[in-house]
């Protein structure tokens, strides 16, 4: 199959956020018409079958078990651990302190274990270790743009030597049962060069030849890290292209009306929320109702949140205990705080929180009163957002 043609660049200063602005308001309009009428289907990850194609991405520091059984009771249809790396995966003993590393608890099947390394070799027993854990899936992270990442040769440093890279895809989906299947996650390649594109598809085809049955495909380069918007065009160009190969979106899903935009642009088969699932598990039972033709919903109460951040706390310390919880626990707390109306207030006593315990002293005073809440500012707005209105 011909590689599509690059995409014209945008012109200086106006970057991806103008992509339907120069289509004029009806196009914008037509757009918005179309995603009110459709609906979105199941998301078919070989033999895992997803009733809804919103999921939860891999989260470095964040996806550890309570945030993805938190994330599956609020509607996410499958979730992904945070990132590991394979030698880790590997060296790490069966202890009690070691319990919440690998775990996976019963009501959150189906469930997906992220892979990154440097060696190819290390894959395979380490997806195979995954495997006897519990994880139902193993995706392979050929994304992290993180700087010390790519100078150890992991994450997306494999965007640039494709063969590494496809020789990754095989060991693992070698080393795993056939029913397991196998994804990868990639950015849209090093940088703009054309070779760095020419890469890019030799990874995305190469994988799909070797037994991936999805790849997720973040809308920014590596050197892009999270500066400037994702590349949305790039993903709608990627799907026309891929035909009936799976492929799922991200970058720049802050909220569900963002979600819903990627799918009806792009066209792609599935979101992955990312960063705008953290603090917000809301997302996702959102996205169905905007999905289903219905309005955007209430954000949660304060009890409802309250509710949902005295559960993700429990489920935390029953992993890590009570003292060691803290620090996870106070990054969440701050993400929680964007959904209550005092929001800085509530961060700054949730930042303040230094002891085992000290959450439920900032619930009793910030969550005591049920109020309505309010949707979380989105200071990264996703490529669309200029047409609504």
């Amino acid at each position: 199959m011909a590689l599509p043609a690059p995409l014209a660049p945008p012109h200086k200063g106006e970057g991806d956020r103008n992509l339907l602005a120069m289509r004029g308001d009806a196009a914008a309009d037509g757009l918005r018409s179309r995603a009110r009428e459709c609906k979105l289907g199941e998301l078919r990850l070989g033999t895992v079958r997803l009733d809804f194609p919103v999921v939860q991405a891999a989260l470095s520091g964040y996806s550890d078990t309570a945030m993805r059984v938190i994330a599956r009771r609020l509607g996410a249809p499958y979730t992904l651990c945070e990132v590991m790396l394979d030698y880790f995966v590997l060296q790490v003993r069966d202890r009690r302190r070691n319990s919440h590393i690998m775990n996976v608890a019963d009501e959150e099947h189906p469930v997906g274990g992220q892979l990154m390394g440097a060696e190819p070799e290390q894959f395979g027993p380490a997806a195979e270790r995954l495997v006897a854990r519990g994880f139902d899936v193993i995706d392979l992270n050929f994304g992290c743009p993180v700087k010390k990442v790519l100078g150890r040769c992991r994450g997306g440093f494999h965007l640039s030597q494709p063969a590494v890279a496809l020789d990754i895809v095989s060991r693992v989906r070698d080393a795993v049962p056939p029913h397991i299947p196998v994804t990868v996650k990639m950015r849209r390649g090093i940088d703009d060069t054309a070779e760095s594109r020419e890469k890019f598809f030799e990874i995305f085809d190469g994988a799909y030849q070797r037994g991936a049955v999805a790849i997720t495909v973040h809308g920014r380069s590596v050197m892009q890290r999270y500066d400037g918007p994702s590349r949305w065009e790039f993903l709608r160009e990627l799907k026309q292209y891929a035909g009936p190969r799976v492929v799922l979106g991200s970058g720049d899903l802050f909220n569900a009306q963002a979600c819903i935009d990627m799918f009806r642009y792009a066209g792609i088969d599935g979101v992955t929320a990312a960063r705008g699932a953290i603090g917000n598990p809301w997302i996702f039972a959102q996205t169905k109702a905007l999905a289903a033709g219905l309005p955007m919903p209430d954000p949660p109460t304060l009890f409802e949140q309250r509710e949902v951040i005295a559960e993700h706390y429990r489920l935390a310390e029953e992993l890590y205990g009570a003292e060691r919880c803290v620090p996870t626990m106070r990054k969440f707390g701050i993400k929680y705080s964007q959904l209550h109306p005092q929001h800085h207030d509530v961060r700054e006593d949730f930042a303040k929180v230094k002891q085992a315990g000290g959450w439920r002293e900032v619930l009793a005073k910030w969550y005591a009163v049920d109020e309505p809440g309010v949707h979380p500012a989105v200071e990264e707005p996703n490529p669309l957002a200029s047409c609504a209105g």
